[in-house]
């Protein structure tokens, strides 16, 4: 039943991605403006559905981050549909000319911007990657075949439905976005292990136990991070106001999302002044410390860190936080701990800055700004399907963009090859 099942959707998301490849602009647009339309009309539709997904969230002891990731209201609801209506208002990613030049015989070449093809996207729990997702792929042209989590899985067929009406009323193969329906585990080791000849690529978004799965299983390259390991650095010229507000931001705005920071550096100098400021707003903001024994030394109510705390994603209230030597060190510890995702340093000295961005080998770093602008809708791109922390193909948020490859169009006059 499994195998049938998939092997369908991949055969209708071929079939539907050759069509998307070749829609206007205008059409795709069109059922991204329509879906945004049927998200409003239908609130009420996916509050239900949500409320039946947190219930059973409940009963089955889910995690506060968890739940906190799987909640939905009129506010989000909104914002996922001003989201797909935003990556309608993005250029058209498709059809670009990326390079071109002339050969000495007359040949004109160009590298044009061209679709994936269709990808397969896994993720957990938030039920708007369903939106987003969907409207990444349509926006770069590609056919999507979606596998929510469990958890969201009445959510995320209610926002489905939204989409795929959207999707009708513009004139577009309604196969261009399907969602796997059923929450059967099975249905994933076999989009991995046996879709192939239907995918192009995988977007695993979600927990470091299925990103790892996916990364394992996979037959088909595969777009995504494993954790979100996520430094704030205070240099000695950090102004301290500013490291207060810009950790207890980047630590409490959202405890549960990948762009979270885990660990504060502090550079000895500096660290009588700027830490019991920064500790102080992070303790009342209700988040845990855990230091090394200098921390713990500066900070009564922080409790000794382990080494395992240095590579932890805690994905809640609780960082860690470490003296340092100085700029050296902090990007060794960064080296030595990180995940390859975000990393920000607070400070005044523009060289200091300058040599962070230099050698630090993350996706996203920043000066003087909160890791959890780590962020496609925050980058301008719209919305993102997530992270990526590799270094083949797309790398930081990926967005219509990064969901596109590239042909060579080549222009003659007759030329013959000697």
């Amino acid at each position: 039943m499994i195998e049938e099942t998939m092997n369908a959707l991949g055969v209708n998301a071929r079939r539907a991605a050759r069509g998307l490849a070749v829609t206007s602009e205008k059409q795709r647009n069109d059922a991204l403006h329509a879906a945004a339309d049927a998200i409003r009309r239908r609130k009420g539709e996916i509050l239900a559905a949500n409320s039946t997904d947190m219930s059973e969230g409940e009963e089955r002891g889910l995690a506060g981050a968890m739940l906190d990731r799987l909640m939905l209201d009129g506010e989000r609801v909104e914002a996922m549909a001003a989201g797909i209506e935003a990556v309608a208002g993005l250029g058209d990613p498709l059809g670009r000319v990326l390079a071109e030049w002339e050969r000495p015989n007359g040949l004109v070449i160009q590298r044009v911007s061209v679709p994936l093809g269709v990808i397969g996207i896994i993720y957990e729990s938030r039920p708007n990657v369903t939106a987003d997702a969907a409207a990444l792929c349509l926006k770069s042209g590609n056919a999507a075949i979606l596998r929510g989590g469990s958890e969201s899985f009445h959510s995320s067929q209610a926002i489905y439905q939204c989409l795929r009406e959207g999707i009708v009323a513009a004139g577009v193969d309604a196969d261009a976005v399907q969602m796997v329906p059923t929450t059967d585990r099975a249905a994933v080791g076999y989009l991995l292990s046996s879709m192939g000849q239907w995918l192009d690529v995988v977007v695993p978004r979600g927990g470091k136990s299925l990103i790892k799965r996916v990364q394992d299983e996979a037959r088909v390259p595969v777009i995504g991070h494993l954790e979100g390991i996520c430094h704030v650095y205070l240099h000695e010229k950090a102004d301290a106001d500013m490291a207060r507000d810009v950790v207890l931001n980047a630590k409490m705005r959202r405890t549960g999302i990948c762009g979270a920071c885990e660990t504060v550096l502090v550079d000895r100098s500096a660290a009588v002044r700027l830490l019991p400021a920064v500790a102080d707003a992070l303790l009342d903001a209700g988040c845990e410390i855990r230091g090394d024994a200098e921390v713990c030394k500066l900070v009564d109510k922080a409790v000794a860190a382990t080494d395992e705390d240095w590579s932890t994603e805690y994905l809640d209230a609780v960082i860690s936080m470490r003296i340092v030597d100085d700029i050296d060190a902090a990007i060794q510890h960064i080296a030595d701990f990180g995940s390859g995702h975000t990393e920000s340093i607070i400070t005044a000295d523009e060289a200091a800055a300058e040599r962070f961005f230099r050698d630090v080998d993350s996706a996203i770093v920043l000066q003087n700004a909160s890791t959890q602008f780590a962020d496609g809708g925050e980058f301008g791109m719209g919305a993102e399907i997530g992270i990526a922390t590799g270094r083949i193909h797309a790398r930081g948020p990926v967005g219509a963009d990064q969901l596109t490859s590239y042909k060579y169009v080549v222009r003659g006059s007759g030329q013959t090859r000697p």
